[in-house]
């Protein structure tokens, strides 16, 4: 019972990162709920190899392989799903009740696109990005996360910001004034 307890109180506080990282790699709830818990299964079988107190980046690794292992099967048995739902930022930043409907209405069509523009990065891009600027791992954390050398965290991370600038300038979504 002890390591229940040191397992809910070390990873259950990041079951809403790996919810969110795993929609924006499923590209659909119903999967991504499924790909947590199955990770959070497997978190738990496996907690005694957690080291140190990094669980957040530990736990979405787990997240990340399960989240790859799902596609494969999904994959090989040809049930490819087309749904595209992913995270809205809509969710992750507070609405602002006071302000004006029609800067609202701005705001969430820029908010679609953008959205939009995640969606349309390639996978390995996507996940960096998500990894980095949603939930706010550090490069290491993300290297660690990825099963990939720092250097090529940086590189990706610099492309897929390069690529979403790239795709919201033709959108038309104007950046941070």
């Amino acid at each position: 019972m002890k390591d229940r307890g040191e397992f809910e109180r070390r990873v259950l506080p990041h079951l809403d990162a790996a919810y969110n990282l795993a929609r924006w790699l499923m590209r659909d709830e119903r999967a991504a709920e499924d790909a947590v818990q199955e990770a959070a299964l497997r978190a738990f079988r496996y907690f005694g190899s957690l080291r140190g107190d990094e669980a957040k980046p530990w736990l979405l690794g787990i997240v990340r392989n399960t989240c790859f292992a799902m596609l494969e099967r999904r994959r090989n048995s040809m049930e490819l799903n087309s749904a595209d739902s992913g995270v809205d930022i809509d969710q992750i930043e507070q609405a602002d009740p006071t302000s004006d409907p029609a800067v609202s209405f701005l705001r969430q069509d820029e908010r679609a696109r953008v959205n939009a523009a995640i969606r349309a990065l390639p996978h390995h891009l996507r996940e960096v990005l998500v990894l980095r600027e949603i939930e706010g791992l550090e490069y290491a954390e993300i290297a660690r996360v990825a099963d990939i050398p720092v250097g090529t965290v940086m590189s990706r991370l610099s492309r897929a910001r390069e690529k979403l600038r790239a795709e919201l300038l033709q959108a038309g979504v104007r950046g941070k004034e």
